[in-house]
């Protein structure tokens, strides 16, 4: 039953005392949070101070140079979010009914799905629901997270890790991820194959089984321990089973490196020299099939762990967001052979 009088009632916690927080928790000062919310720095003050009497809490530590939040402000921050994040959803789908339209989605995404995936499920989204506003970002599984507790996303697709309270989310897995060695077209080592593995970007399983590297070619990793390699960065899980790798196979892990995620800086310097690139398959297979890199026939043998769709579990999926993912696993089945299954049982497998 509603209680006719919780807390909040009781005690007019106003929105703007939640806008507030908020804004100094992203701003980390007084005065520009004032001015992100169009206040003066007095009144921000008061209204902050009336907030921490309320609650006989200290929300932010005063310091010479900004305010920092305390163990309780971290607390109200988080569930503050929530609730103006919910509240927009509700303006946006209240609005979206009003105008015969389904609202807004945001969807994040690590690589691999961001560019085989994705791109087809919102095109067939989009062909359904020309008035539905989608929204896609592009990063690592820990970034789309953390803006996934934070309202900022309503779907993502990436990896969950031992560090994720699973019981908060719902995970339904999709594929693992093969990983690739690439270099420039017309690189040394592709010449000293038999038949250069020429990416087609395939989409059936005879072509995906082509498109990793055969048991008898000529290139082990012994041959391309003393190469360059353009690698992730350390702390990676991709670097760790990188160096693992090798380590498995009694070589020592490649000290002639460069380290970095971005995707555009590796297909740039791949083209100006003769480095070897560690990739996921998906990514390799896009880029090569635009002739930008070329995939190297050697076995890599550090597959990456699954990925799958990730929701929120304390949270009620709007209609687009439901659309979303329900063209997320039709795509997905079609992709990697997934069965559709229900979203009852994928989500009690996901909480594993």
């Amino acid at each position: 039953m509603l209680d006719s009088s919780p807390w909040y009632v009781r005690t007019r916690l106003k929105t703007r005392q939640l806008l507030l927080v908020v804004a100094l928790a992203e701003e980390g000062n007084i005065h520009r949070a004032a001015a992100v919310l169009n206040m003066t720095q007095p009144a921000a003050s008061k209204l902050l101070r009336e907030l921490e009497e309320m609650l006989d809490a200290l929300l932010f530590e005063r310091m010479p140079r900004g305010m920092r939040p305390t163990l309780y402000g971290d607390a109200l921050i988080r569930h503050a979010r929530a609730v103006l994040g919910s509240l927009d959803q509700a303006q946006e789908e209240l609005a979206a009914l009003k105008a015969g339209r389904l609202g807004h989605v945001a969807v994040g995404a690590i690589t691999s799905p961001g560019v085989r995936v994705l791109p087809a499920a919102v095109a067939a989204v989009k062909r359904e629901h020309a008035s539905m506003r989608v929204s896609v970002e592009i990063d690592a599984s820990n970034v789309l997270l953390e803006h996934l507790a934070q309202e900022k996303l309503d779907v993502v697709l990436g990896r969950l890790s031992a560090e994720h309270d699973k019981l908060q989310l719902r995970y339904e897995p999709l594929t693992g991820e093969p990983v690739c060695a690439v270099v420039r077209p017309g690189h040394p080592l592709l010449e000293a194959a038999p038949s250069p593995l020429r990416e087609r970007a395939p989409a059936d399983a005879r072509a995906r089984t082509q498109a990793r590297v055969s048991a008898d070619t000529p290139l082990a990793l012994a041959d391309v321990a003393r190469a360059t390699w353009v690698v992730p960065p350390v702390g990676s899980v991709l670097r760790h089973r990188f160096e693992l790798m090798f380590q498995r196979a009694s070589l020592a892990p490649p000290s002639n490196v460069v380290e970095t995620p971005a995707l555009l800086f590796i297909t740039r310097v791949l083209e100006q020299s003769d480095m070897i690139a560690v990739l996921t398959e998906d990514v390799a297979r896009y880029y090569a099939a635009h002739g930008m890199v070329a995939v190297l026939p050697l076995p890599m043998d550090c597959q990456m762990d699954d990925f799958g769709i990730i929701t929120r579990a304390d949270r009620l999926l709007s209609p687009a967001a439901q659309i979303m993912i329900d063209v997320l696993r039709e795509v997905s089945g079609a992709i990697y052979g997934v069965p559709p299954g229900n979203t009852q049982d994928r989500g009690k497998r996901g909480t594993r």
